[in-house]
């Protein structure tokens, strides 16, 4: 049994374009190697660099979640700009916990592979976890925990339940429910949804907004698939919510993963960037496809 996070750089193809490979390339080994320390100190071992990122197993999920809050909390207040320009450095993480194989000192197993979904689900600056590390985590750190409900990692035939890390200073616990922390919303967190030419934002302050088939629908599709009021988005407990109203569903695709989480009068929280597709999956020719994007 063991621990594994996954943290990865984000942005890092655009750095190599703008400062060359020689550059990049020293500025991620210096990166990568002060991360490895900060792992180090809370009972990390690091398995392996992985190029921009790194694969880290613990003992304990709560020296992991540490951990990982640490590193994000030291690149929000350095700022580190590689190259003294464009971005400050960021990083996305996935956290997992589970039955590891170690071959002569990698590891293997479900539990890696996991951990390296979360990653790749996660936005930038998010620290993505599951059902397993909340029930392994102490009341205290439980409560830095939110739901995200049901989704299906890549590669994994059941859906997982996902939790997100809230570790940013300056969100103010307001009350617990169900072991899911609920802060004040962030002024910054906006959604974007894209329909072709069709482009909609929202934010913390927007109104519920409506998408289907009618012509007064906030983001309107015309295909027989989808009904004339789909589904609604709305701003809700500090997250944006998608509700399923239709008569055939909506299929959500988080991140790069293949397998859709299904609404049948149903909800979820959007959260990173993916698909929402309407009345069927998105495999179906000319499948009425929305992308969305959330991002603080």
């Amino acid at each position: 049994m063991a621990t594994v996070v996954f943290a990865d750089l984000v942005g890092s193809t655009s750095m190599f374009e703008r400062l060359g490979d020689a550059t990049a390339s020293r500025f991620v080994t210096q990166l990568t190697g002060a991360l490895s320390q900060v792992f180090e100190q809370h009972h990390g071992r690091v398995v392996k660099l992985l190029g921009d990122g790194l694969f880290v197993v613990f003992p304990d999920e709560g020296d992991a979640l540490a951990a990982c809050v640490n590193i994000q909390k030291r690149l929000q207040d350095k700022l580190i700009r590689p190259g003294g320009t464009g971005a400050p450095v960021q990083m996305q993480m996935g956290i997992e916990s589970g039955e590891v194989v170690e071959i002569d000192g990698d590891c293997f197993g479900d539990t890696v592979n996991s951990a390296a979904r979360l990653a790749d689900l996660a936005g930038a600056a998010q620290i993505l976890t599951t059902q397993s590390v909340w029930d392994a985590l102490l009341p205290a750190q439980r409560a830095s925990l939110r739901s995200l409900g049901p989704m299906y990692l890549r590669g994994r035939a059941e859906a997982s339940h996902v939790y997100r890390v809230e570790w940013q200073a300056g969100r103010d616990e307001d009350a617990t429910m169900v072991g899911s922390s609920m802060f004040s919303a962030p002024k910054d967190a906006f959604l974007d949804l894209v329909a072709g030419e069709q482009t909609v934002r929202l934010d913390p302050k927007s109104p519920r907004i409506s998408i289907g088939r009618a012509a007064d629908a906030a983001l309107s599709l015309n295909d027989p698939r989808v009904s004339r009021m789909h589904a609604t988005l709305e701003w809700r407990g500090g997250q944006f919510v998608l509700v399923d109203a239709s008569s055939y569903g909506t299929w959500v695709y988080f991140g790069n993963q293949s397998e859709a989480v299904v609404l049948r009068r149903t909800q979820c929280y959007l959260v990173g960037s993916g698909q929402i597709v309407l009345g069927c999956e998105r495999t179906e020719e000319r499948a009425p496809v929305i992308e969305f994007s959330v991002a603080n």
